[in-house]
């Protein structure tokens, strides 16, 4: 009994020690550093997401399916504003959203829609997206949105996989157009 409580006892000594050391592991300098920005970069950014958002919108009129939702805004964001990031690469973009759509399928179908399954629908598109090398942050608003709707397995095809294909395409095109970008990195 007594070895058992000690254990318990230097247990909730560490912890406190590790809860004690968090405000001086935030300190960081107010300041970062940043590469220089040009206004070519930013006025080809605004021209790149134009183009992929109104190719996303002009196949929902074609097909009569919506696939415009706002995680494949944030995608755009990535691909056309930080085309160097490693989140932003194809590997990282479909998959990213497909495994987070693919997670979104199965928690309403075990769980429905609650503001649990939402949380629950985000946290798995995270562990399963570090697992699998595929961690794209607007993939953990895919599980959200997916989950919010009470989306059925249709979700992943149209508008989750079309609609970052179309991003893809958009933006191996429009990045790699103009000599001051280069757009994949890499495929896997």
């Amino acid at each position: 009994m007594k070895r058992r409580l000690s254990v318990v006892m230097r247990r909730q000594v560490a912890i406190g020690k590790r809860l004690a050391r968090v405000p001086r592991r935030c300190r960081a300098p107010l300041r970062g550093t940043r590469g220089p920005m040009t206004l070519r970069y930013a006025a080809w950014s605004f021209v790149s997401a134009m183009a992929g958002l109104l190719a996303i919108s002009e196949l929902t009129i074609l097909l009569g399916h919506p696939l415009l939702i706002g995680s494949l805004g944030a995608s755009a964001v990535l691909l056309f504003g930080a085309t160097e990031s490693p989140l932003a690469q194809p590997r990282n973009l479909v998959g990213g959203h497909v495994v987070s759509a693919v997670v979104a399928v199965v928690v309403v179908a075990l769980l429905g829609s609650t503001p649990l399954s939402m949380a629950l629908a985000v946290c798995t598109s995270i562990f399963l997206m570090n697992l699998t090398h595929t961690t794209h942050p607007p993939g953990g608003a895919t599980a959200l949105i997916g989950v919010q709707g009470a989306v059925g397995p249709s979700f992943v095809l149209l508008p989750v996989l079309t609609g970052a294909l179309i991003l893809l395409v958009v933006a191996c095109f429009t990045n790699n157009v103009v000599y001051h970008r280069s757009y994949p990195r890499h495929w896997l």
